[in-house]
């Protein structure tokens, strides 16, 4: 049985391969001190631990009366007796910790060494209880932790597989009893050689979620241990590796164990599952960038019966995949099919076309290319379209793809990419790098001027702006985002021209630049939006699927987040979204709830426009857009 079906919840944690639990194992090294303990528990709370924990004994309980007499004891015995002498706390101590951590809103955790001790920690009311690897073969104990009906979770160090076994026999005689095993090696500091990992998937077949307890030096062993099911991870925490007492030099400081918290953090995010592999956005962008579809080798007449001679493969992959060619052969040509056109289903199969009228609340339009802009309108009749600019684009000379008129108005939506890899980043503190975007948002504003002229009907151009904020490795602080939204306001100063309106787009917190992901910064908070538009009377472009992934990401409640949004939209871009980079997407192919959203987009008083802006949309002459608009038809 594997790891991916198991849940252990202690108090309000739910922990499984979304949530992984980690426990910040202070256990004796406050030796002896309730302030060291303060400082210790401070740290753990400010690295993102979900829990500390202590050890608590009764050392009359736990010791035999030979063994406290220290001098019949063996030395091993005699040193761990004289550093427990000295640094085991009070019940009292314990529970002013336990208060401590209640303060600090940092779930408190404590071993019990004996039945006395686990009665005590009882009238805390602790949500779980920890077995020691030196107490997985004292039954007496366990049994006695059952029957308090409180989550377990048991080290097994020191132990052979007979005695986990008898452990796990007697606990699922418990049934209301969930627990959970931790592989552990209980030297300090364990071997490389000897922790074994591997082991951590013979523990996975009693059923319920494993865990590690790592006494190894560094954290990549750890790490590691999560790609082979650990899903609780118990660490020692030290202020000072040198301090006195057996536990400290196998424990991590403060800043190994942030970077610890990092990585688990990071690789609990990469876990997945192993369901029917998913191209992400990243993944789908660069298949189109850099693999091959099917190409037509010559020109074909409606009609025609499709043969392998007919084809090439060729890149960019916008297509069909060359290993659906097979499925191909044979089928026949619908439509004419240019030479040196990718081959799409349409060519063959019937699909769904735009409609001579659609029923709107308000204005409609769809995203257009140079190049592709008159054949759309030759199909469909939009209030507008909305360019969707390469800083190539810029560059070309509008005559030589439009008309001299056109019935419709027009939106730009500006490119974040320009040349020589500049990413368009009008809030950057680098001046030098500002000062370059804001020449490249003026020779694009020319340019809308300019394109004015082919679409009398529109008053006053918009241009869907990216306006940038992106960091390339992290989030930045949220202190420093204030400073970049000032920086904005200053470049928008420069760029003020009453002929265009900038809109700033809502964004994703994970966007995708060359190939990659970045962490973006602004224009996803929504007191910081609606700040920023009181400040400047701009208004927004809300993309809907963009705002989608950061109420994923950052928790925060999607529908309420459109709604208040309302006054300071001026212009949607509708598609579906999924988890926190599921962009793009055909609406039904995510999980935004439409019939929610629509009445809350049709709930507009003001004018207000929208395009459906699915990745890909574009291709096929059209297909993904007329889909969507199917849908949308008659809800907004």
């Amino acid at each position: 049985m594997d790891n991916k079906e198991k849940n252990l919840i202690i108090k309000n944690k739910v922990i499984n391969d979304q949530n992984i639990f980690v426990i910040a194992e202070i256990g004796v090294n406050h030796n002896g001190s309730v302030k060291t303990a303060f400082k210790l528990i401070d740290a753990a709370k400010e690295i993102g631990a979900d829990c500390v924990k202590f050890q608590y004994r009764c050392m009359r309980e736990t010791y035999s009366e030979t063994a406290l007499k220290m001098t019949s004891a063996d030395l091993g015995t005699q040193y761990t007796i004289n550093l427990l002498d000295k640094f085991n706390l009070s019940f009292k101590d314990i529970k002013i910790l336990k208060d401590y951590c209640l303060t600090k809103k940092i779930m408190f955790l404590c071993t019990p060494w004996d039945k006395k001790s686990a009665d005590h920690l009882s009238r805390l009311n602790v949500p779980a209880f920890k077995v020691a690897s030196a107490d997985l073969t004292n039954h007496d104990l366990i049994e006695h932790l059952c029957k308090k009906s409180k989550p377990l979770i048991l080290s097994t160090g020191m132990s052979t597989q007979k005695d986990i076994g008898d452990a796990v026999k007697l606990i699922n005689r418990y049934k209301k009893i969930d627990y959970c095993l931790l592989h552990c090696n209980s030297t300090y500091p364990a071997p490389f050689k000897d922790i074994n990992l591997s082991y951590i998937k013979r523990l996975q077949k009693y059923g319920k979620l494993v865990g590690y307890s790592g006494h190894e030096r560094g954290i990549a062993v750890t790490l590691a241990s999560i790609g082979f099911g650990a899903r609780i991870i118990e660490r020692h925490i030290t202020l000072d590796k040198n301090m006195e007492g057996p536990d400290h030099a196998a424990s991590l400081i403060k800043d190994e164990f942030n970077e610890l918290i990092i990585g688990i953090r990071q690789a609990e995010q990469a876990i997945g599952s192993s369901k029917d592999r998913k191209l992400s956005q990243g993944e789908l962008i660069n298949r189109e960038n850099l693999s091959k579809s099917i190409y037509l080798k010559e020109n074909i007449k409606k009609g025609t019966i499709l043969r392998k001679i007919h084809f090439e493969y060729k890149s960019p992959g916008q297509g069909l995949q060359p290993n659906q060619i097979k499925r191909i052969i044979g089928k026949k040509a619908i439509t004419d099919i240019k030479k040196g056109e990718p081959l799409f289903k349409s060519h063959f199969t019937r699909s769904v076309k735009p409609s001579a009228k659609y029923n709107f609340k308000h204005e409609w339009g769809i995203p257009v290319r140079y190049h592709d802009i008159n054949s759309l309108l030759e199909i469909s009749n939009p209030d507008f379209v909305e360019f969707h600019m390469s800083f190539k684009d810029i560059k070309e000379i509008p005559s030589k793809f439009l008309k001299d008129q056109y019935d419709c108005k027009f939106l730009i939506h500006a490119p974040e990419l320009f040349a020589n890899d500049h990413l368009l980043d009008l809030c950057t503190d680098k001046k030098n790098y500002r000062n370059k975007s804001i020449k490249y948002m003026k020779d694009l504003i020319n340019l809308t001027i300019k394109l004015n002229e082919y679409f009398p009907q529109t008053n006053k151009p918009a241009i869907i702006t990216n306006c940038g904020g992106f960091s390339r490795d992290n989030f930045v602080p949220v202190t420093k985002r204030n400073n970049l939204y000032n920086n904005l306001i200053n470049s928008l100063k420069e760029l003020s021209n009453r002929k265009v309106e900038i809109l700033p787009q809502t964004m994703a917190p994970y966007p995708w630049h060359f190939g990659g992901q970045r962490y973006q910064n602004l224009f996803m908070d929504i007191d910081e939006i609606k700040k920023f538009c009181r400040a400047t009377r701009i208004r927004i472009c809300n993309d809907l699927s963009h705002s989608y992934l950061a109420c994923n990401t950052f928790k925060w409640d999607y529908y309420d987040y459109v709604n208040k949004l309302i006054p300071n939209t001026a212009h949607y871009h509708i598609s579906d979204g999924s988890e926190q980079s599921g962009e793009g997407l055909q609406i039904g192919d995510g999980t935004i709830d439409f019939k929610k959203l629509c009445k809350i987009i049709r709930s507009h008083k003001d004018r207000v426009t929208f395009i459906p802006e699915i990745w890909q949309g574009h291709t096929n002459n059209g297909a993904g857009f007329w889909k969507s608009l199917k849908i949308l038809n008659g809800k907004i």
